[in-house]
Formats: C-alpha cells, structure tokens, sequence
C-alpha cells in the first residue's frame, strides 16, 4: 500500500467499521505450488471480546478451499476495498495539477481456520441474515431449509483471525481544506465521477482534522 504516513488507518474502530459497512473482501493465499490464488468473498465480523484480535467469518465455493489451502496453517492476506474514485485536477481551482484517485482499503494478515458443515452453514445463514434484515420481507434460510443445506454442501465456511493489519485513506490530507471541500462537492454531484460515499469518507477525515488549513 501507499507508504504515507498522512494516509496512515491507526484506528482499529475504523477498520472494523470499514469490515462491517463494505464485505465483500479479495482473498489472497499462496497455492502449494508457490503461486498465487485469489478469490473474492463475502466476509462478517466476529464478534469479540473487548481487546481480543479481530476474527472475520467466511465462505468459499469448492474447491477453493483446496486451492488457497485452507488447512495449510499458512496465512492469507485479506483485502478490504471501501469507497474509491477518480480525482480530477480540473476540481481543484488550483495549478499545476494533475488527477489522482482517492480510496479507502486495508490489508489484513489472517491465520486461517477451516471449519466443519455445521459451523459452515451457520456462516451462509449468518451472511444472509446480514444482507436480508433491510429487505421489506427478508429471505431466511429456513424458509427454504432442504433446499439450503442441499446446496451448503458446495461451500467451506472458514474463520480468519487478525494477526496484522495495515489501513490506508487517501482523502487529498495534502490539499488545503478549501480545495478539499471543491472535491467533496464534485465527489456528490459530478455527472460522471459522483462517488457520494467517498464524499462522505472526505468529510468525516475533514471533521477529523478541524484545525487543517
């Protein structure tokens, strides 16, 4: 990731936040042959106690698990894409300049743990509750119980615990507030670059930083 510190996530809050709000992650392992494997999976936050690391609930399709294994004891890297879009200088009221892209993301480093069906098929009805509960008639597995535990035989739930972790928001700290609040403005409405949730990310960093000129 991008080595600066004014981009630096060193809120732990903030990347659980972040986990909550944006779950669908980039899994990165390495194969038995020594190449790389990704897959792109829905994750949950664990809940856990007070100053325990970070746990994150997951599933892949067979046989992924195999490919990334899974049971190796190896640890994988997980990435977390948030809000993320193009910048252009033409926003900044402001030369020279030139167009940059604003995101936020961070990497987690995770011990893996393979789970067994039952606890793999509480991780499918858990990830469907998460995404269900604003329908106006949300889905449950039991509804659809057979059907459900038919098809859960095609997918490995796993447990990734934290064991490091490096976050990045790049939010133009280098540019003064003024030109700050210009990109924010065109981040809400731009025809084409509207990206309201990083505009939202931009004003809460503002908020963060009240005394930066």
């Amino acid at each position: 990731m991008i080595d600066n510190r004014d981009y630096t996530i060193e809120d732990e809050a903030r990347v659980r936040e972040l986990v909550r709000t944006h779950g669908w992650a980039t899994l990165v392992s390495v194969a038995d042959d020594g190449a790389p494997v990704a897959s792109h999976v829905p994750v949950l936050l664990e809940d856990t106690p007070p100053g325990e690391p970070m746990c994150l609930l997951s599933h892949v399709g067979r046989p992924d698990e195999v490919l990334h294994g899974l049971d190796s004891g190896r640890e994988s890297l997980l990435i977390v894409q948030g809000p993320h879009g193009y910048v252009s200088p033409g926003w900044y009221d402001l030369t020279p300049a030139v167009p940059t892209w604003n995101y936020v993301a961070v990497h987690l480093r995770c011990a893996v743990e393979l789970l067994g069906p039952d606890e793999s098929y509480a991780i499918l009805s858990d990830t469907v509750d998460a995404y269900e509960s604003v329908m106006p008639d949300p889905v449950r597995l039991p509804r659809v119980e057979e059907y459900a535990r038919r098809i859960a035989k095609g997918a490995a739930g796993f447990r990734l615990r934290v064991t490091g972790w490096q976050g990045k928001a790049k939010l133009s700290q280098d540019k003064p507030r003024a030109v700050a609040e210009r990109v924010v403005a065109a981040l809400e409405s731009d025809p084409h670059y509207a990206q309201p949730a990083l505009a939202a990310e931009m004003r809460a960093e503002l908020d963060r930083r009240p005394g930066r000129s």
